[in-house]
């Protein structure tokens, strides 16, 4: 009887790329059907809410219990974190995707890396590559191509929502370089992630009720699309895709892993063209391949900028590993 082999890692890893490509490239449609009778900021606040507490309670379990509470520092640049990512980053997804439709709504957030690289360079003195470069002038010409003026019903989009959506890739650009350079975060990932899940809820439902989210939510005027899109983007879109996310961290090329950015609007326009009859114009086409295009330019360009550095790093490690010290040459000598 032939028995079963494993699948190979490579499998897995593809497994996982396709998770993220679908997942997150149909989230889009899921925020644009739920916020159809859920209110924006209340939606996402449940949402990483639930979510922050299930990684949380996932940590506890591996670890039995002996989670270190985070010191007052952890605890403020998870605040910090959580603020820019979650309140700032989804929540003004979903705020954006009451009025743009989904696949806009996907194609303004594409642009995340070019402010990735933006700030990065402004703030941090990061290096950006004349490609990086060309691809941040070619990528502000494509939404410029996207939200400018038309004749066409179908190309107009309502100024607050597109506001919305062009803030919130720079806010969680803002937080993934705050978490990557200054914050102090706990040193077990489910722990500091479900921390910043958590933490952003807390601030999510303050801004519902301080925007009369709250006080005007009725259970029962929510609809049955709106719910199961709620489940899916709390189970599917935050805990099964994050898992995947984070396994695919620590063992794939990061350049692979980074493609998601430019496939997800592809998913998100087509699903919504499909689910919701969104359509897809003459303009919207030509606009999402000069951003992808863009995107793709900004990644590729960073991700060998990278490459660059640790093989010069490992280089320099070598070189000292296989040159003298001072004391050895004196003993040599």
């Amino acid at each position: 009887m032939p028995t079963l082999q494993a699948p190979s890692r490579t499998s897995l890893i593809w497994v996982g790329i396709a998770i993220l490509y679908a997942v997150w490239g149909s989230t889009y449609l899921g925020i644009r059907i739920a916020v159809e009778t859920l209110p924006p900021f209340l939606l996402a606040g449940a949402r990483f809410g639930l979510a922050g507490l299930v990684i949380l309670g996932v940590a506890l379990l591996r670890r039995r219990g002996r989670i270190p509470f985070p010191t007052r520092r952890e605890l403020r640049d998870m605040t910090i974190v959580g603020a820019a990512l979650m309140v700032g980053g989804m929540g003004l997804v979903a705020l954006g995707e009451q009025t743009v439709p989904s696949g806009i709504a996907a194609l303004m957030i594409a642009m995340m890396p070019l402010w990735v690289a933006v700030l990065g360079r402004l703030f941090f003195g990061e290096r950006l590559p004349p490609v990086a470069i060309a691809g941040v002038a070619i990528g502000l010409v494509g939404v410029g191509i996207l939200v400018g003026p038309s004749a066409s019903a179908a190309e107009t989009f309502n100024p607050g929502g597109i506001l919305a959506l062009l803030v919130s890739p720079i806010s969680w650009a803002c937080g993934s370089l705050y978490s990557s350079h200054r914050a102090q975060l706990p040193k077990d990932p489910l722990v500091a992630t479900g921390g910043q899940m958590l933490a952003g809820a807390v601030i999510l439902i303050v801004v519902a009720t301080l925007k009369g989210e709250t006080s005007g939510f009725r259970l029962e005027a929510v609809s049955s699309e709106s719910l199961a899109a709620f489940a899916y983007l709390t189970v599917i879109g935050s805990l099964v895709a994050f898992t995947a996310y984070v396994w695919l961290l620590r063992v794939a090329p990061l350049p692979l892993i980074a493609t998601y950015a430019y496939v997800n609007p592809i998913v998100a326009v087509i699903l919504g063209a499909i689910v919701l009859q969104e359509p897809i114009t003459p303009r919207t086409l030509v606009a999402g391949a000069v951003i992808i295009f863009a995107v793709a330019l900004i990644i590729t360009a960073r991700g060998r900028l990278m490459s660059a550095a640790r093989r010069s790093g490992a280089v320099r490690e070598r070189d000292r590993a296989i040159r003298p010290t001072d004391t050895e040459a004196d003993a040599a000598a």
